[in-house]
């Protein structure tokens, strides 16, 4: 058999697998779509974040091992975008892979409201939102379809539904990376910034921005945590 027909072949098996396995996973067909387009996009991610991601990707894996559990803290200014789109994407990888010893938790140098065009451009993803957006900072319930539930508001990092401990500060933003050199309670900290789609608000491209960045941060989110089930796959193997 050829390099290259073992290569189709790995990748058969894969995709076999992991349809198999989300074949029981609630998930509404728009999602469904995205994720398949996202996880094709894995290939595009430069070789210098990839490496950020692994790295980080690395952290977490070996934190999970040492603890039984761990928990990551998704940070920018306001947490009204950036930290709220990683928050969720992130939670749909570890939900979509498998994966239960982490949780997902999101907050900002200071507390505003999760924007209404972020919300927007989530549900436009295949995210079924519920919202009042009469709330000056309402509680968004986001899920794949009807289960999990994920109840969202924009908050300060140290807000007390929030880590205390056992967990990594990811910095989504320049800002925020810069104004919070550092997170009490962090076991670790990785700069993985994004740029802000606020600056196309109210302009002719904001609907584009707002969506590449989603896909953006959904691609490497997918990534993160696919890359973590990878690490946890291999190592159930070697102990074999």
């Amino acid at each position: 058999m050829t390099i290259k027909s073992l290569a189709v072949l790995a990748l058969t098996i894969v995709g076999s697998t992991l349809s198999a396995q989300n074949a029981a996973l609630a998930i509404n067909p728009e999602l469904e779509t995205t994720t398949e387009k996202l996880i094709s996009g894995f290939d595009g991610i430069p070789s210098e974040r990839r490496a950020e991601l692994e790295e980080l990707g690395d952290f977490m894996f070996e934190q999970a091992q040492q603890q039984g559990t761990f928990n990551a803290l998704f940070v920018c200014t306001h947490n009204s975008r950036r930290s709220h789109l990683a928050d969720l994407w992130f939670k749909y990888g570890l939900y979509y892979f498998g994966l239960p010893q982490f949780e997902s938790f999101s907050g900002g140098t200071e507390a505003t409201a999760f924007n209404p065009k972020a919300i927007a451009a989530v549900q436009r993803a295949g995210f079924t939102v519920d919202v009042d957006p009469a709330q000056k900072n309402p509680v968004v319930s986001i899920t794949p379809k009807k289960f999990p539930i994920w109840n969202m508001m924009s908050k300060v990092y140290t807000h007390e539904s929030n880590p205390k401990s056992n967990f990594v500060a990811v910095m989504v933003c320049s800002d925020a990376d810069k104004s919070c050199p550092a997170v009490d309670g962090a076991v670790g900290r990785f700069t993985i910034p994004y740029n802000d789609p606020r600056y196309f608000d109210n302009t002719p491209s904001e609907r584009k921005k707002y969506d590449e960045t989603v896909t953006l941060i959904g691609t490497e989110m997918l990534f993160l945590t696919s890359y973590i089930k990878d690490q946890s796959v291999a190592q159930k193997e070697s102990a074999k």
